[in-house]
């Protein structure tokens, strides 16, 4: 009896044989649902986890993010920062949107890899009722032409990763380290309209890790 008259193939593997029976092939709404709902809320869970040293977000800042994308191009990372007091009275938390575009990427060889592009921008607030997004009224109109407490920034960088080998990993399968340098809305404004400031008055360096999971 050939294959055909049972209205089914068989997929032959190295140790087991699987018969799919076509005409029984049903897949029904709620699965297709249930399917969809799962890989949604697969979809939330972070890809990587990472850790940056200053770019005006802080000290130091930690959190997680997703990449995505064909080519896993585009990340949207989420960042909690620590701003130490320095002359102020106490120590301050950032929050930070952060959005990288990475066109592209070069093989290195024997597991590493370079980014050589990566810029994007990010949005920054400080967790403190001491910070303003307009200005208070006890101020002139138009004294303070920019808000306190949220900062728009844009930055260029790059990206260099080490691929763990398969056998080696045990919680994540690469490291990154990145570089970037950034310079948010107020400092761009202020090198425009004071022609005195040096690029190191408006630019900042960061740099940090990358550790992918997923």
């Amino acid at each position: 009896m050939t294959v055909s008259s049972l209205s089914a193939y068989a997929l032959e593997t190295a140790d087991t044989i699987v018969i799919i029976d076509n005409e029984n092939i049903d897949i029904s709404r709620y699965d297709k649902r249930i399917n969809r709902y799962n890989n949604f809320f697969a979809s939330l869970v972070p890809k990587y986890n990472k850790i940056q040293f200053y770019g005006g977000i802080g000290l130091v800042s930690v959190g997680a993010g997703w990449d995505y994308g064909k080519n896993r191009q585009w990340e949207t990372d989420i960042l909690l920062g620590i701003i130490p007091k320095y002359n102020s009275n106490s120590t301050k938390v950032s929050l930070t949107l952060k959005q990288t575009y990475l066109p592209w990427k070069i093989d290195l060889g024997k597991g590493f890899s370079v980014q050589p592009l990566s810029c994007g921008l990010y949005m920054n607030t400080i967790l403190s009722n001491k910070f303003w997004t307009r200005s208070p009224s006890r101020y002139p109109d138009n004294y303070y032409t920019f808000s306190t407490r949220i900062r728009f920034h844009i930055f260029l960088g790059q990206v260099y990763t080490f691929d763990i080998p398969q056998k080696r990993r045990f919680f994540i399968k690469s490291i990154s380290a990145f570089y970037e340098i950034s310079s948010c809305d107020l400092y761009i404004v202020s090198a425009f309209t004071n022609k005195s400031l040096k690029p190191n008055d408006y630019l900042r360096l960061s740099f940090g890790l990358k550790f992918q999971i997923l």
